[in-house]
C-alpha cells in the first residue's frame, strides 16, 4: 500500500514539473521619475479642479512603478497581473489594475481564431497607453480621453475576440470584432462629472476610492447631500451586466482603425452607501497611420452619456460629454517628437442649483524623447490646457483658467 501511494506521488510529481516545464513567466514593467513644474489649482487628485496630477509647484515624483507578469502555457492560456505604483510629496501608494486569463486559439485553415480575456482588464480602446502597466508610449501625461478611461472605466467580466487574420485570404489587413459582458463599473462617469477631464499618467486601482469637489449641491439639506465624499468607480449596486462592442481593421506596417459602444446599464436611481449607480454610454473611434517613414497620425474621439438620479427618479445629473485628440509623432533615429492637440467638453442638462457640470476647454502638448539606451528615454514635455469650468466659482476661482506645466522624466522600460 505504501508503495503504491509512493508511484502515485512520484507520477504526480512528475505530472506537475512536465508542467512547470510548459510554463512560461515573462515580467516587463516601467518605472518613470519625473521632475515637474506647474501652474494650476489643487489637482483634481486632491479633491480639486486642477487638471494635472500636481499642484502649482515644482518637484519630484517617482511617477509610475509599473509591473507586467505573465506565466503562459504552450497551449495558448496565460494569467495575467499588472500592478501599478507612485510615490510623491510623502505618499506612496501601489495596487491592481489589471488581472485575468487570458486564451488564443489556434488560427483554423481559413484564418479565423477566437481568444478570450476573463478577469479585471482594460477595454483596447487606448492608441496611446500601449507600453507596459498601461504606460504611455509617445507622451508623459496621456490625453483627456485615455486619463478619464484609467481612472474610471475597467471591465471585470469576458472579453471575446474574434480575429479574421489576412494572411490566410491573401489580404494585407486583419479585421477582428469584440464583445464583453462586465460588472463593477456603476459609478463611473461621476469623477468626470465633478471634477472635469484631466491629464496626467495615474490609473486607479481596484478598490480605490478617489476625491472630488464639493459643491454647494452636496451640502447638508442638498440634492447631493447623501452622496459620499469620495466616489468608487469599481463597484456593482444593481446586479445588472453591462457591454461593449468592437470592431478593429488593420493593414499591416501602415495602421490600425477602431470603433466601439460602451453602456454599463446601470441603473441610475440605485444608492448604497453613498455610492449611486451612473447610466453611462459613450461610442469610441480611433485611427492610428503611419503616413512616411518614422511619422506616425493618430487621432481618437469619445462621445457619451451619464444620467444619475435620486431614487424617486429626479435627475441629479445628467450630462453630455466629448474628448478628441490629434498627435503627430515624428522619430529620427534616437530623437522622437510629438506634438497633440485636443479639445473636451461637458454638458450639463438637468440644471440643478449649486452643481453645475458644464465645461469646454482646448489642450497642447509638446514632447521630446531621448533613447539613451534601448530601456532608458530621456523626455521633456510641455502641456497648456485652457478651459472655462463655471463651477470654479464655488470655490471663488476664475471659471476660466489657463494651467501649464513642464515636466522632465527617466523612464526606464524592462
Amino acid at each position: 500500500m505504501l508503495n503504491s501511494i509512493r508511484c502515485i506521488g512520484l507520477v504526480s510529481c512528475a505530472v506537475f514539473c512536465s508542467q512547470l516545464a510548459a510554463l512560461e513567466f515573462k515580467a516587463n514593467g516601467v518605472v518613470d521619475l519625473r521632475l515637474s513644474h506647474n501652474n494650476s489649482n489643487t489637482s483634481y487628485l486632491r479633491g480639486g479642479y486642477g487638471k494635472f496630477s500636481s499642484d502649482s509647484s515644482a518637484g519630484i515624483a517617482l511617477s509610475q512603478v509599473g509591473g507586467q507578469f505573465s506565466a503562459a502555457w504552450n497551449n495558448g492560456v496565460s494569467a495575467n497581473l499588472v500592478l501599478n505604483g507612485y510615490s510623491e510629496e510623502r505618499k506612496s501608494r501601489a495596487g491592481v489594475t489589471e488581472a485575468y486569463v487570458k486564451y488564443k486559439s489556434l488560427p483554423s485553415a481559413s484564418g479565423y481564431r477566437w481568444e478570450n480575456r476573463t478577469g479585471l482588464f482594460y477595454p483596447h480602446i487606448s492608441l496611446e497607453n500601449r507600453a507596459f502597466a498601461w504606460a504611455s508610449v509617445n507622451t508623459l501625461n496621456s490625453s483627456t480621453l485615455n486619463t478619464w478611461l484609467g481612472e474610471e472605466i475597467r471591465l471585470l467580466g469576458s472579453e471575446l475576440k474574434f480575429p479574421r487574420l489576412g494572411k490566410m485570404h491573401a489580404d494585407p489587413y486583419d479585421i477582428s470584432v469584440t464583445t464583453s459582458v462586465f460588472s463593477n463599473n456603476d459609478p463611473a462617469a461621476a469623477l468626470l462629472a465633478w471634477h472635469g477631464w484631466t491629464s496626467s499618467n495615474r490609473q486607479t486601482f481596484w478598490g480605490q476610492a478617489r476625491a472630488f469637489p464639493q459643491g454647494p449641491a452636496h451640502q447638508p439639506g442638498q440634492i447631493l447631500q447623501h452622496q459620499d465624499s469620495v466616489s468608487k468607480p469599481y463597484l456593482e449596486l444593481d446586479d445588472r451586466l453591462g457591454y461593449l462592442l468592437q470592431f478593429d481593421w488593420r493593414q499591416h506596417r501602415k495602421g490600425h482603425i477602431l470603433f466601439g459602444y460602451y453602456d454599463n446599464r446601470a441603473l441610475p436611481f440605485i444608492v448604497e452607501n453613498g455610492q449611486y449607480g451612473w447610466d453611462t454610454k459613450f461610442v469610441y473611434a480611433g485611427a492610428s497611420w503611419k503616413l512616411a517613414p518614422g511619422l506616425k497620425l493618430s487621432s481618437q474621439y469619445l462621445a457619451g452619456t451619464s444620467l444619475m438620479q435620486t431614487p424617486s427618479g429626479e435627475d441629479v445629473v445628467n450630462n453630455r460629454y466629448s474628448s478628441a485628440f490629434v498627435a503627430l509623432s515624428k522619430q529620427l533615429n534616437k530623437h522622437q517628437f510629438t506634438a497633440r492637440v485636443e479639445e473636451f467638453s461637458v454638458t450639463d442638462r438637468d440644471h440643478q442649483a449649486g452643481d453645475n457640470n458644464d465645461e469646454y476647454g482646448r489642450a497642447a502638448t509638446f514632447n521630446y524623447t531621448y533613447r539613451l539606451v534601448k530601456p532608458w528615454f530621456l523626455s521633456a514635455e510641455y502641456s497648456v490646457i485652457k478651459s472655462n469650468r463655471p463651477s470654479r466659482q464655488y470655490r471663488a476661482q476664475p471659471a476660466k483658467l489657463t494651467e501649464q506645466q513642464l515636466q522632465f522624466a527617466a523612464r526606464y522600460f524592462f
